[in-house]
């Protein structure tokens, strides 16, 4: 085996044995983590900020804000009166379980129903990096194209449910959503769809009830 593919393997195994120990982490304490990816732009805060809105008297939510520099989404997140711990991966295109173990000791787990794991901004790293996360959902946002699904399968496919953000700007891009659709579907038979508009609340409160009914 060439040296470089080892350490590549050497550092997934590591991964994975930490995320496995942040999952167990998880489920002691009743919480259930969702990992958030999307490219830059995409929506992730916004779509945090209105889950929390819509879940409020019903789930405790928590939040690890991941990001290359920075705390602007994080502060967002504090106002609402929700844990939030702010990782910065200084140049890293994606969260690892180290990152997120630490953050889980920062946070009051026992005050916590369900965790939103905003990951870094891309489409691909993300996808290789167990956390420890129940879910993973993806968010693709109508004015980045109806072709995403083609250039980057990895994300669509592993995915357990898709959010269409953006919705309400579809009179005003060129998308189709019958090929975006087509696209997915091609990848991914079984996770959910959810059109949505974080600017409107349209769609919000199907994907709320889609969430509760994971916990």
């Amino acid at each position: 085996m060439p040296e470089e593919l080892a350490v590549v393997e050497q550092i997934l195994s590591a991964n994975d044995r930490i995320a496995s120990e942040n999952h167990k982490l998880l489920e002691r304490h009743g919480v259930l983590a969702v990992n958030i990816m999307a490219s830059p732009g995409a929506g992730k805060t916004s779509l945090i900020l209105r889950s929390i809105e819509g879940l409020r008297g019903r789930l405790r939510v928590g939040v690890i804000e991941g990001d290359v520099a920075g705390r602007v989404d994080a502060d967002k997140v504090a106002e609402t009166g929700s844990p939030v711990v702010q990782i910065n991966t200084g140049g890293g295109c994606h969260l690892d379980a180290p990152q997120v173990s630490s953050a889980l000791e920062r946070l009051p787990l026992d005050e916590i129903d369900l965790l939103f794991i905003e990951n870094v901004g891309n489409l691909i790293c993300p996808t290789g990096f167990a956390l420890g996360e129940h879910l993973n959902v993806m968010i693709a946002h109508v004015p980045e194209g109806d072709d995403k699904p083609i250039k980057y399968p990895g994300m669509f496919t592993v995915v357990d449910a898709l959010i269409l953000n953006k919705v309400d700007l579809m009179p005003y891009v060129d998308f189709s959503h019958e090929a975006f659709q087509t696209a997915f579907r091609a990848l991914n038979a079984r996770a959910p769809l959810f059109d949505v508009s974080c600017r409107t609340g349209e769609g919000i409160p199907a994907w709320m009830e889609w969430l509760q009914s994971q916990k």
